[in-house]
């Protein structure tokens, strides 16, 4: 894992990847949000122009892949890599040839796994000096959700992954069908705020500022990102009231917090990261964390999704009295045991050397 850097993210531009199952509304509700006086300064990129129905929208002006709306919004298709989309986004943005965007929002397809999406923020040295992750957004249909996610691994990742989940179709659905999806949502992710909405409407500023850093008070917020307490929270339910079943693929997903009392050094949290990335990096779906290390008096920030980690981020100060480190994370097919024992083996054991 690369070394520590200090937390620069009001620098860059706050991306959200908007994502969903095929028929779960997400084209109808990024059609309301780009219609939203409020989405004036957002960037959209999108898989075509024609998906969002932007020919029922007043248009201000177009090009071959952007189009600009008399609501402010700017759309951009992806032309072949999204890499090479989002450099040239923002080298237009820089030249004044696109209005001078704050905010960029990627809508994948129905079938798309987000976690390549996020790898290229991540991972790319010129998207990560110009994007931060701030949302991830999942739709998850309010009517087909449930059998959805029983035919299906997909729609369960993308709600996993997601900082926000959105179920649609609320009209349609009965109370006790809406709290039993909502109930094997909070399975899957137990921090993730659960909105259900009707035509796709939902307020925009819901969306946002589901990152590290809070755009309001322009310095990170540890205790709204990470959520620690709502993973401890599911763990102790989860083992009192779940019934295995191995014919539902979200059975297979575990969320817990690793907590340590114990400074550790740097280099023994990214060996112990390392390793465990080596064995079971496609079964770390997110990774989210706060760190008290040995090398320095300021806590460190941590955030992967699978096998890809963001550069840390070393923080200005501890968000409270407790400067315990924990760790949350979201996996696949790995219980909490074996990642635990691995975990205070690596830091009992830099505690001891030092």
């Amino acid at each position: 894992m690369t070394e520590v850097q200090v937390h620069d993210a009001g620098e860059r531009l706050p991306v959200s990847v908007l994502t969903g199952f095929l028929g779960s509304g997400k084209t109808t509700v990024l059609s309301n949000l780009l219609q939203d006086p409020s989405m004036h300064d957002t960037a959209v990129v999108i898989n075509e122009f024609g998906d969002v129905g932007l020919d029922h929208m007043l248009v201000e002006s177009s090009s071959d892949d952007v189009v600009v709306l008399n609501s402010g919004c700017l759309c951009c298709t992806i032309r072949g890599d999204l890499i090479d989309t989002l450099r040239n986004l923002f080298r237009r943005r820089v030249t004044g040839e696109v209005p001078e965007f704050a905010r960029l929002i990627i809508e994948t397809t129905g079938l798309a796994d987000p976690a390549p999406i996020l790898h290229t923020l991540m991972t790319d040295p010129l998207l990560a000096a110009r994007y931060r992750l701030d949302s991830v957004i999942s739709t998850v249909d309010g009517v087909h959700g449930l059998a959805q996610m029983d035919a299906q691994f997909e729609p369960i990742k993308q709600a996993a992954v997601a900082d926000r989940l959105l179920v649609t179709k609320r009209d349609l659905i009965s109370d006790e069908a809406a709290a039993d999806l909502t109930e094997r949502l909070r399975t899957i992710n137990p921090a993730a705020p659960i909105y259900p909405i009707a035509h796709g409407k939902v307020a925009a500023d819901t969306l946002f500022g589901a990152g590290l850093y809070d755009p309001a008070t322009k310095s990170p917020d540890v205790g709204r990102w990470l959520r620690d307490e709502a993973y401890a929270e599911a763990e102790e339910t989860h083992g009192h009231h779940h019934h295995h079943d191995v014919n539902r693929h979200d059975d297979r997903i575990r969320s817990f917090c690793l907590t340590s009392e114990t400074p550790m050094a740097w280099d023994a949290f990214a060996d112990w990261m390392e390793a465990l990335i080596s064995v079971h990096g496609d079964a770390l779906l997110r990774v989210k964390g706060i760190l008290h290390v040995t090398d320095t008096d300021q806590p460190v920030a941590v955030h992967g999704v699978q096998h890809v980690f963001h550069p840390p981020a070393m923080l200005d100060a501890w968000p409270d009295s407790n400067r315990h480190s924990r760790i949350v994370m979201i996996t696949r097919d790995l219980n909490k045991e074996p990642v635990e024992k691995m975990f205070h083996a690596f830091v009992e054991k830099s505690a001891s050397d030092g």
